[in-house]
């Protein structure tokens, strides 16, 4: 997956990917959001501003996974203060990460990269036809152009997805050096897909960032 993200004159920035790769992104994204989970809705005739105030979980999540993207803010020597940050700050976090990942999934699905239906279940045309780059693009591929804001969703949400395989992959920093075991895993691993899925993502990060760099 050799597609890689350029700045675009006026800030923000432009990706090729094709149908597959949008696929792949969007099945990740979604698995984040039910991963995340729902993010937190006001009830009914509650004053908006008291759900600012809303305290979250004081402890970290059980799993490993959800741990990963929601840290102690202080580490275990200081569980206390941890604790209490934690508790005013975790549901803006989820509700942050909840966003990233859904602006992720509405630039495919506007792309075209979903097969979306109506309430028949015939496919209907994507809200808004895909942009494309100047000159000829192989066949099924799509240009994304991304505005500024987009990019720094999409930055959340590829660094969310890195860390979530990642963990679940139970990578290590000597995993990901050259001569690391992510590059050495043989073809019939069943670890292979996911490896590869998390490879991909950090090029795509580190190209993003690149582009964001002044």
């Amino acid at each position: 997956m050799a597609g890689q993200f350029e700045a675009v004159p006026g800030g923000g920035a432009a990706i090729a990917l094709d149908q597959v790769e949008m696929s792949i992104l969007r099945s990740l994204a979604v698995q984040l959001l039910e991963l995340v989970g729902p993010g937190e809705e006001p009830v009914e005739g509650e004053d908006p501003l008291a759900a600012l105030f809303a305290e979250g979980p004081s402890k970290p999540p059980d799993d490993p996974a959800l741990a990963r993207l929601f840290p102690d803010a202080y580490g275990e020597e200081e569980p206390g203060f941890s604790s209490e940050f934690r508790r005013f700050t975790e549901n803006d976090l989820r509700t942050r990460k909840r966003e990233d990942a859904l602006a992720l999934v509405r630039t495919l699905d506007a792309a075209g990269g979903a097969s979306e239906t109506d309430a028949s279940g015939e496919p209907r045309e994507a809200s808004r036809k895909p942009r494309r780059r100047r000159g000829a693009l192989p066949e099924g591929t799509v240009l994304l152009t991304l505005s500024s804001d987009d990019s720094r969703h999409w930055l959340g949400a590829l660094n969310d997805l890195r860390l979530t395989i990642g963990t679940r992959l139970e990578v290590s920093d000597e995993d990901e050096s050259e001569d690391g075991g992510l590059y050495r895993l043989p073809e019939e691993d069943p670890r292979r897909p996911m490896v590869m899925a998390y490879l991909w993502l950090g090029a795509l990060q580190e190209t993003l960032v690149e582009t964001l760099m002044p």
